[in-house]
């Protein structure tokens, strides 16, 4: 299992602007295990990025870091 974060906009719809951005993590096996999981959802995906390291470490201290297990 590997943590994700996931860049989005909240609606398919909407033109990806950076200041709109949401944040999401995840734990799961891959970037597809992730991207699968959310196609039922309404999010316009810009990135989905694998956390390692001191990547890791600087996100878990952000105060919106939640994760959610796939």
């Amino acid at each position: 299992m590997a943590i994700f974060k996931v860049l989005y906009q909240e609606d398919k719809a909407e033109v990806i602007i950076r200041e709109n951005t949401q944040v999401r993590y995840f734990d799961a096996v891959s970037e597809e295990q992730v991207r699968r999981y959310l196609i039922d959802r309404p999010y316009n995906i810009e990135f989905v990025q694998k956390l390692e390291g001191a990547h890791l470490e600087y996100e878990q201290k952000a105060d919106n870091y939640s994760v959610e297990k796939i």
